[in-house]
C-alpha cells in the first residue's frame, strides 16, 4: 500500500517508519509543520527527518514552512497547556494537508508519527485523522509495541539531534519555564 507518512521529526519518524516499511507499505515522508518554532529548531527537525529517511530508504517531501496560517488557526489558544485544546487544532492543519498531498501523490492512505510520543493521544489524533480521510487514514497508536523505545534506540544508533519540546513557541516557552534553561538545537 503506497502510505504517505506525516513526520512530525526525525526522532518520531525513525521507528514509525521502519514499522511501516517492515508491514509492506511503500512509504513515502512528507515534513510538514508550520508549528515548529523557531525556525532554526525548524531546521533542525527538518535535517533530521531527511537523514532518517536516507537511512531507511524512503522519499521525504516537504510542506511550505510557513507560520502565519499556523498562528491564525491557534488564536486564542495561546495560554493553553501542553496536550489542551490547542493541539488538536494544531493536529487538524497538519493532517488536512498531508491529506492533500497524499491525494495529490496518488497514494492509497496516511498517517502520522504523532502517536508514537508519549505526550500525544493517539485517540484524539486518529479520530482527527478519520474525520479529515475516513477510511485512508491509517489509525494507529505507534507507541505501541515499544514504538517509542524503538525511536530512542535508532537516535542513539544514529546520533540524532533529539528535541526538548513539542515544537511550538508555546511549548517551547512551557518546557523553558519548566527546565529553568534555553534549548538550543545542535544543527
Amino acid at each position: 500500500m503506497k502510505t504517505v507518512l506525516h513526520i512530525c521529526c526525525g526522532i518520531c519518524a525513525a521507528g514509525v517508519a521502519e514499522r511501516l516499511l517492515s508491514e509492506g507499505h511503500e512509504v513515502s515522508g512528507f515534513f510538514y509543520n508550520p508549528n515548529i518554532h523557531p525556525a532554526k529548531e525548524y531546521e533542525c527537525r527538518l535535517e533530521v527527518a531527511r537523514r532518517v529517511a536516507g537511512e531507511l530508504g524512503f522519499p521525504l517531501a516537504v510542506g511550505q514552512y510557513g507560520t502565519d496560517r499556523w498562528f491564525e488557526a491557534t488564536n486564542g489558544l495561546e495560554t493553553e497547556p501542553e496536550g489542551g485544546r490547542r493541539c488538536p487544532v494544531c493536529f487538524r492543519l497538519r493532517l488536512e494537508k498531508t491529506f492533500s498531498h497524499m491525494q495529490e501523490k496518488g497514494c492509497d492512505a496516511f498517517t502520522t508519527t504523532l502517536t508514537v510520543s508519549p505526550s500525544k493521544s493517539a485517540l484524539v489524533v486518529n479520530q482527527i485523522g478519520q474525520e479529515i480521510g475516513g477510511d485512508r487514514f491509517l489509525a494507529r497508536d505507534f507507541k505501541k509495541k515499544d514504538g517509542f523505545k524503538r525511536s530512542i534506540e535508532l537516535a542513539k544508533k544514529w546520533e540524532l539531534y533529539r528535541q526538548h519540546y513539542c515544537g511550538c513557541i508555546f511549548s517551547l516557552r512551557q518546557a523553558q519555564a519548566k527546565a529553568g534553561a534555553v534549548f538550543r538545537c545542535q544543527g
